[in-house]
């Protein structure tokens, strides 16, 4: 069956269905980004959320999984993935499209369908991969990936006020003690185990600093309710590395952007000023405690 857009196992055939479908569509993923299928996620379809680590996966890459809203009709002149069904109308499985009118090119569950155009075929879902924003960049050329703790920050619950420490325990797997996210209850806090980046957040002291409100006013390290406020390091270049604070192992997961939420709870003009400069979504690898002043770096 389907629940909010996603392929669910049920049992028999749904589950074959699902292996089929998430198998040939990471193959897709693949050649539409001419990667390696073994670095492409390879989720578990029984009760994960395949298609989040996916997104999850394209966000350190800085791209997003984007669902067509008329995947029958959509054609352009670039790659994008339909889900259909096969010639024995039984089985879904993913197919990679091009061209517009758009026709198949790549099918790794059924050769046969091949040069296929898309009016021909049963097209239940339709998916682009795209840039977040193709024309920025947003990590400098010589990146620092060095520098210090000047803040630490946690809240017990959701949308509360950010406390700030001087010390804090940091626990593998969930997230600073006292906060809202290492208890499970923050605002984005995800209901599958197998999303990550979840555990932490950062952000660089110089983009608080240099910011200006349109009222003139400025953040305050807590109002940017990001556990972490860091100086001398660029936190973006730290996406997809392993990086230590103090001798706290963690994993940079996505960048921190800014959200509407983030807005809501501060100040009119904080998620336009923030684009690209929110901070880093992270893991935490390893227990141990984090200390105003600690060394952060990357360690890969």
């Amino acid at each position: 069956m389907s629940v909010g857009g996603l392929l669910t196992v049920q049992s028999g055939q749904g589950r074959g269905q699902d292996v089929e479908v998430i198998s040939s569509f990471m193959r897709c993923v693949a050649v539409a980004l001419d990667v390696p299928v073994a670095d492409v996620p390879q989720p578990d379809p029984v009760g994960s959320d395949w298609k989040g680590q996916l997104r999850q996966w394209l966000a350190r890459r800085h791209l997003g999984l984007v669902q067509l809203a008329g995947a029958t009709t959509f054609n352009w002149p670039g790659y994008w993935i339909a889900v259909a069904k096969l010639n024995d109308s039984h089985r879904d499985a993913a197919v990679l499209m091009f061209g517009s009118p758009s026709g198949v090119v790549l099918s790794p569950a059924d050769e046969t369908l091949v040069g296929r155009p898309a009016s021909d075929l049963a097209i239940s879902e339709g998916y682009v991969v795209a840039a977040f924003e193709p024309v920025r960049r947003v990590v400098t050329q010589h990146p620092s990936v060095e520098g210090q703790v000047v803040g630490l920050f946690v809240a017990e619950k959701a949308s509360s006020a950010m406390r700030a420490v001087k010390r804090v325990s940091a626990l593998a797997g969930r997230g600073l003690e006292g906060d809202r996210y290492a208890a499970k209850a923050g605002t984005f806090t995800p209901t599958s185990d197998t999303l990550k980046g979840y555990d932490l957040t950062l952000i660089e002291s110089e983009a608080l600093d240099s910011l200006t409100l349109p009222d003139g006013s400025q953040l305050g390290y807590g109002e940017a309710r990001r556990n972490v406020v860091t100086k001398g390091v660029e936190l973006n270049a730290l996406v997809g590395r392993k990086f230590v604070i103090g001798d706290v192992v963690c994993f940079g997961q996505r960048l921190c952007e800014p959200c509407s939420h983030l807005e809501l709870l501060t100040k009119p003009g904080a998620l336009r000023l923030l684009v690209h400069r929110g901070g880093l979504r992270a893991d935490v690898l390893t227990d141990g405690l984090l200390d105003l002043g600690d060394v952060i770096r990357a360690s890969d």
